[in-house]
């Protein structure tokens, strides 16, 4: 997806602790960085795995957001049910697409944009399962998205009704995502798509013995041009 007009709002930080969102479980603990007023799109992003400790304020999450806000879009992160001040308990990837429905239909009724998405590890798994197919949900982002993790065997059966741009983005040396078996199941993606290896990174995108030292820059460098050459956006101009 492309426009013919390069989208440059201005900046806020504006962060807020939001008590209204809601899913079938119960309340869900959510943050909105509040983005610019005349902002093309809305920002949805979704955390790892809560049973390792995954939340709203990942690291990987956190830079992702950063790379979303500084284009000016509004961004909401939350907690899956169980996490943090979420309601109900986890329900092993099941629930927390419903979690990630009632996100979307926030930001839909919220702000009237189209919506991007984004998760991280589970967060990339759940997200894409329940974005896919959803005309709201404009671009896709995978990062580290897992193909085997901890016993744990993700299928995605699913992708190839997956017809909105694509971005998938994982470390070389990502322990969850095998390149042979990520490889094989993006290409079950239709188009258009981009798969994305950061080399010396890890599944949590920090470096390797023999390439230490964190990736996330990296990481935020690969979405920035990707957002920009799909969508035309351009960063926020600083006032």
């Amino acid at each position: 997806m492309t426009s013919s007009t390069a989208h440059s709002p201005r900046p806020s930080s504006h962060i807020r602790s939001l008590d209204g969102l809601r899913g079938p479980a119960g309340r869900l603990e959510a943050l909105l960085n509040t983005g610019s007023s005349n902002a093309p799109y809305s920002v949805l992003i979704c955390h790892p795995h809560p049973l390792g400790g995954g939340t709203m304020h990942n690291k990987v999450v956190y830079h992702a957001m950063k790379t979303f806000s500084s284009f000016g879009l509004p961004v909401l992160r939350f907690n899956f049910r169980g996490v943090g001040l979420s309601e109900s308990e986890h329900d092993h990837g099941h629930g927390e697409q419903d979690d990630v429905r009632a996100a979307l239909d926030w930001l839909d009724a919220e702000f009237h944009r189209p919506i991007l998405f984004a998760g991280f590890s589970f967060g990339a798994q759940v997200g894409l399962r329940a974005c896919c197919g959803d005309a709201r949900v404009k671009g896709l982002i995978g990062l580290g998205l897992p193909v085997r993790a901890e016993g744990r065997n993700y299928s995605y059966s699913f992708l190839p009704r997956c017809s909105a741009p694509k971005l998938f983005i994982s470390g070389d040396h990502d322990e969850f995502g095998p390149r042979e078996l990520l490889t094989a199941v993006c290409e079950r993606a239709p188009e258009p798509k981009r798969l994305v290896w950061i080399a010396g990174a890890d599944h949590f995108f920090q470096g390797t013995k023999e390439s230490p030292g964190a990736k996330l820059k990296l990481m935020q460098a690969e979405m920035r041009s990707w957002l920009g050459e799909t969508f035309a956006l351009k960063t926020a101009e600083k006032s």
